[in-house]
């Protein structure tokens, strides 16, 4: 093996590690999306299904990248989803599975960069910008029902769970 492909390999293992943390994290916030939904908690639901799709654009852009580097990406999860937590510890989890993703990603640029791939140098600037704001929404939340607990979440209650994005998808764009 050329060095030349050694360096490739390297930055693929890398995108690979990201993007199997990114559908874990789809399943992780798609699940937690799921139950604030149907505890009547329409704009935290609504929000944490926003940033599953940003996950899910995350690992898209990770596996077009790999594909570019001739890799194929792949489909296991970094880990298993934790279900049935309590309102009341969802977002901490969130903002510590965020705050994971940052101190990877950051390390997974590194490896990109000094093995020659400032593409996928780029490709974690952007992603790593936005796991930052993901994490400060965690964060802010968590701290919000942590002071106000009941109070808090009573406000929420009763709220739309409506994104307001258009349905997209293969059946209703016409099957083209």
């Amino acid at each position: 093996m050329s060095k030349k492909e050694e360096r490739r390999n390297k930055c693929i293992d890398a995108l690979n590690k990201a993007r199997a943390m990114e559908l874990q994290a789809i399943h992780q916030y798609m699940s937690h999306h799921y139950k604030l939904d149907d505890l009547d908690y329409g704009d935290l639901a609504a929000k944490m299904k926003l940033i599953a799709i940003d996950e899910m654009r995350h690992a898209e852009a990770f596996a077009e990248r790999i594909k570019e580097l001739g890799g194929e990406p792949t489909t296991d999860l970094a880990g298993p989803v934790a279900k049935g937590q309590p309102v009341e510890e969802i977002f901490t989890f969130d903002a510590e599975e965020e705050d994971k993703a940052l101190d990877a990603y950051n390390q997974f640029l590194l490896i990109c960069r000094e093995n020659g791939d400032s593409i996928s140098v780029k490709i974690f600037e952007d992603i790593i910008d936005d796991e930052q704001e993901h994490y400060n929404y965690f964060d802010a939340v968590s701290g919000h029902i942590e002071r106000m607990g009941d109070a808090y979440l009573s406000r929420i209650a009763g709220t739309s769970s409506s994104t307001g994005l258009a349905p997209q998808g293969f059946v209703i764009t016409g099957k083209e």
